[in-house]
């Protein structure tokens, strides 16, 4: 008798529930003007890649979309005045730094960063919003890890009571959500470098596992106690296609299992243009309109500018963006 498969959450599916919500939201509005803003250096296919999915999205929520493309020479002064620009136009809400930057190329993403205002840090990666994050206070939470607790919320996981592990210690993802799992009620969370040979054992004693290590199929059948769930975050290439760091086989050990790709990554669009939404509603750019919950009334989604107290990492470190998948 072939082994149960686990369940696989469509991250695609919600992304879309979301999205339609927030559509409904600026419909109820009267269709108010709300800017997001994108800043991409260089002609990385797959950071350009990315960047469209996001004004696609943009677009059918309603969103008004502004890409700032600036070439591989573009220096430190050129970037920070591109996004000095956009702090202060009052018609962008969101504003987001495609990453990584170009390899070799001398700019500091940290300090590029440091340039967005805290209320248009829609991925919640500068140090002011992670320095929120860790205090509890209201502010924009990163994306991806809001779209991963969105998603488990969505159908119905549970996080309280239940213990983690999180492989990877990257500041965009790993850190965050591993301090937000412990907000929302995890018992325990640990924190694991891919390379500790203890990693393995540890995710096995855990109910729920993420990987963000970006290790293509680093997490086996072996890293998995029987109907745990495992969310795959990490990026690989292999022969030009996008895998994860799940292994397939892992499907047939758990109980439940967030993709890459189609799940984190369309959750990772969602989240930032809920926070967008969330910064024009800040800004009074919605009215009076309260705001509006996602289909599936997923608190992560509805209002992350005003989230529940949560933890991270208030150092960004080093900056880095593989780019979760599609």
């Amino acid at each position: 008798m072939a082994a149960a498969l686990a369940r696989v959450l469509d991250g695609r599916a919600r992304r879309d529930e979301v999205l339609a919500s927030l559509a409904a939201e600026l419909d109820a509005a009267g269709r108010p003007p709300v800017g997001f803003a994108t800043v991409l250096v260089g002609d990385d296919e797959a950071s350009a890649r990315y960047v469209g999915l996001k004004h696609e999205a943009a677009r059918r929520v309603g969103i008004e979309v502004r890409g700032v493309a600036l070439p591989a020479s573009t220096d430190q002064v050129g970037l920070e005045s591109e996004l000095d620009g956009l702090a202060v136009d009052p018609a962008v809400h969101g504003v987001l730094l495609q990453l990584p930057l170009p390899e070799g190329s001398g700019l500091d993403a940290l300090a590029a960063a440091e340039r967005i205002p805290p209320d248009k840090d829609v991925d919640g990666m500068t140090s002011t919003s992670l320095g929120r994050l860790l205090l509890g206070a209201p502010g924009h939470r990163p994306a991806t890890a809001a779209g991963v607790l969105d998603l488990l919320a969505r159908h119905g996981v549970g996080v309280a009571g239940r213990r983690a592990a999180v492989v990877g210690t990257g500041t965009m993802v790993a850190r965050p959500l591993a301090l937000m799992l412990l907000a929302a009620g995890a018992s325990a969370v640990s924190l694991l470098d891919p390379a500790d040979p203890d990693a393995a054992r540890a995710c096995r004693s855990a109910d729920l596992v993420v990987s963000d290590a970006a290790r293509a199929h680093l997490v086996g059948p072996g890293w998995v106690a029987a109907g745990a769930t495992v969310v795959d975050v990490g990026v690989s290439f292999v022969d030009g296609r996008l895998v994860g760091d799940v292994d397939p086989a892992v499907a047939e050990v758990a109980g439940t299992l967030v993709p890459n790709p189609g799940g984190a990554g369309p959750m990772t669009v969602a989240m930032l243009l809920s926070n967008t939404l969330a910064a024009a509603r800040a800004a009074g750019g919605l009215g009076s309109l309260a705001a509006a919950s996602p289909a599936g009334g997923s608190p992560a989604a509805a209002s992350p500018a005003a989230a529940s107290p949560a933890g991270g990492s208030p150092a960004l470190g080093s900056l880095r963006r593989a780019g979760v998948g599609g």
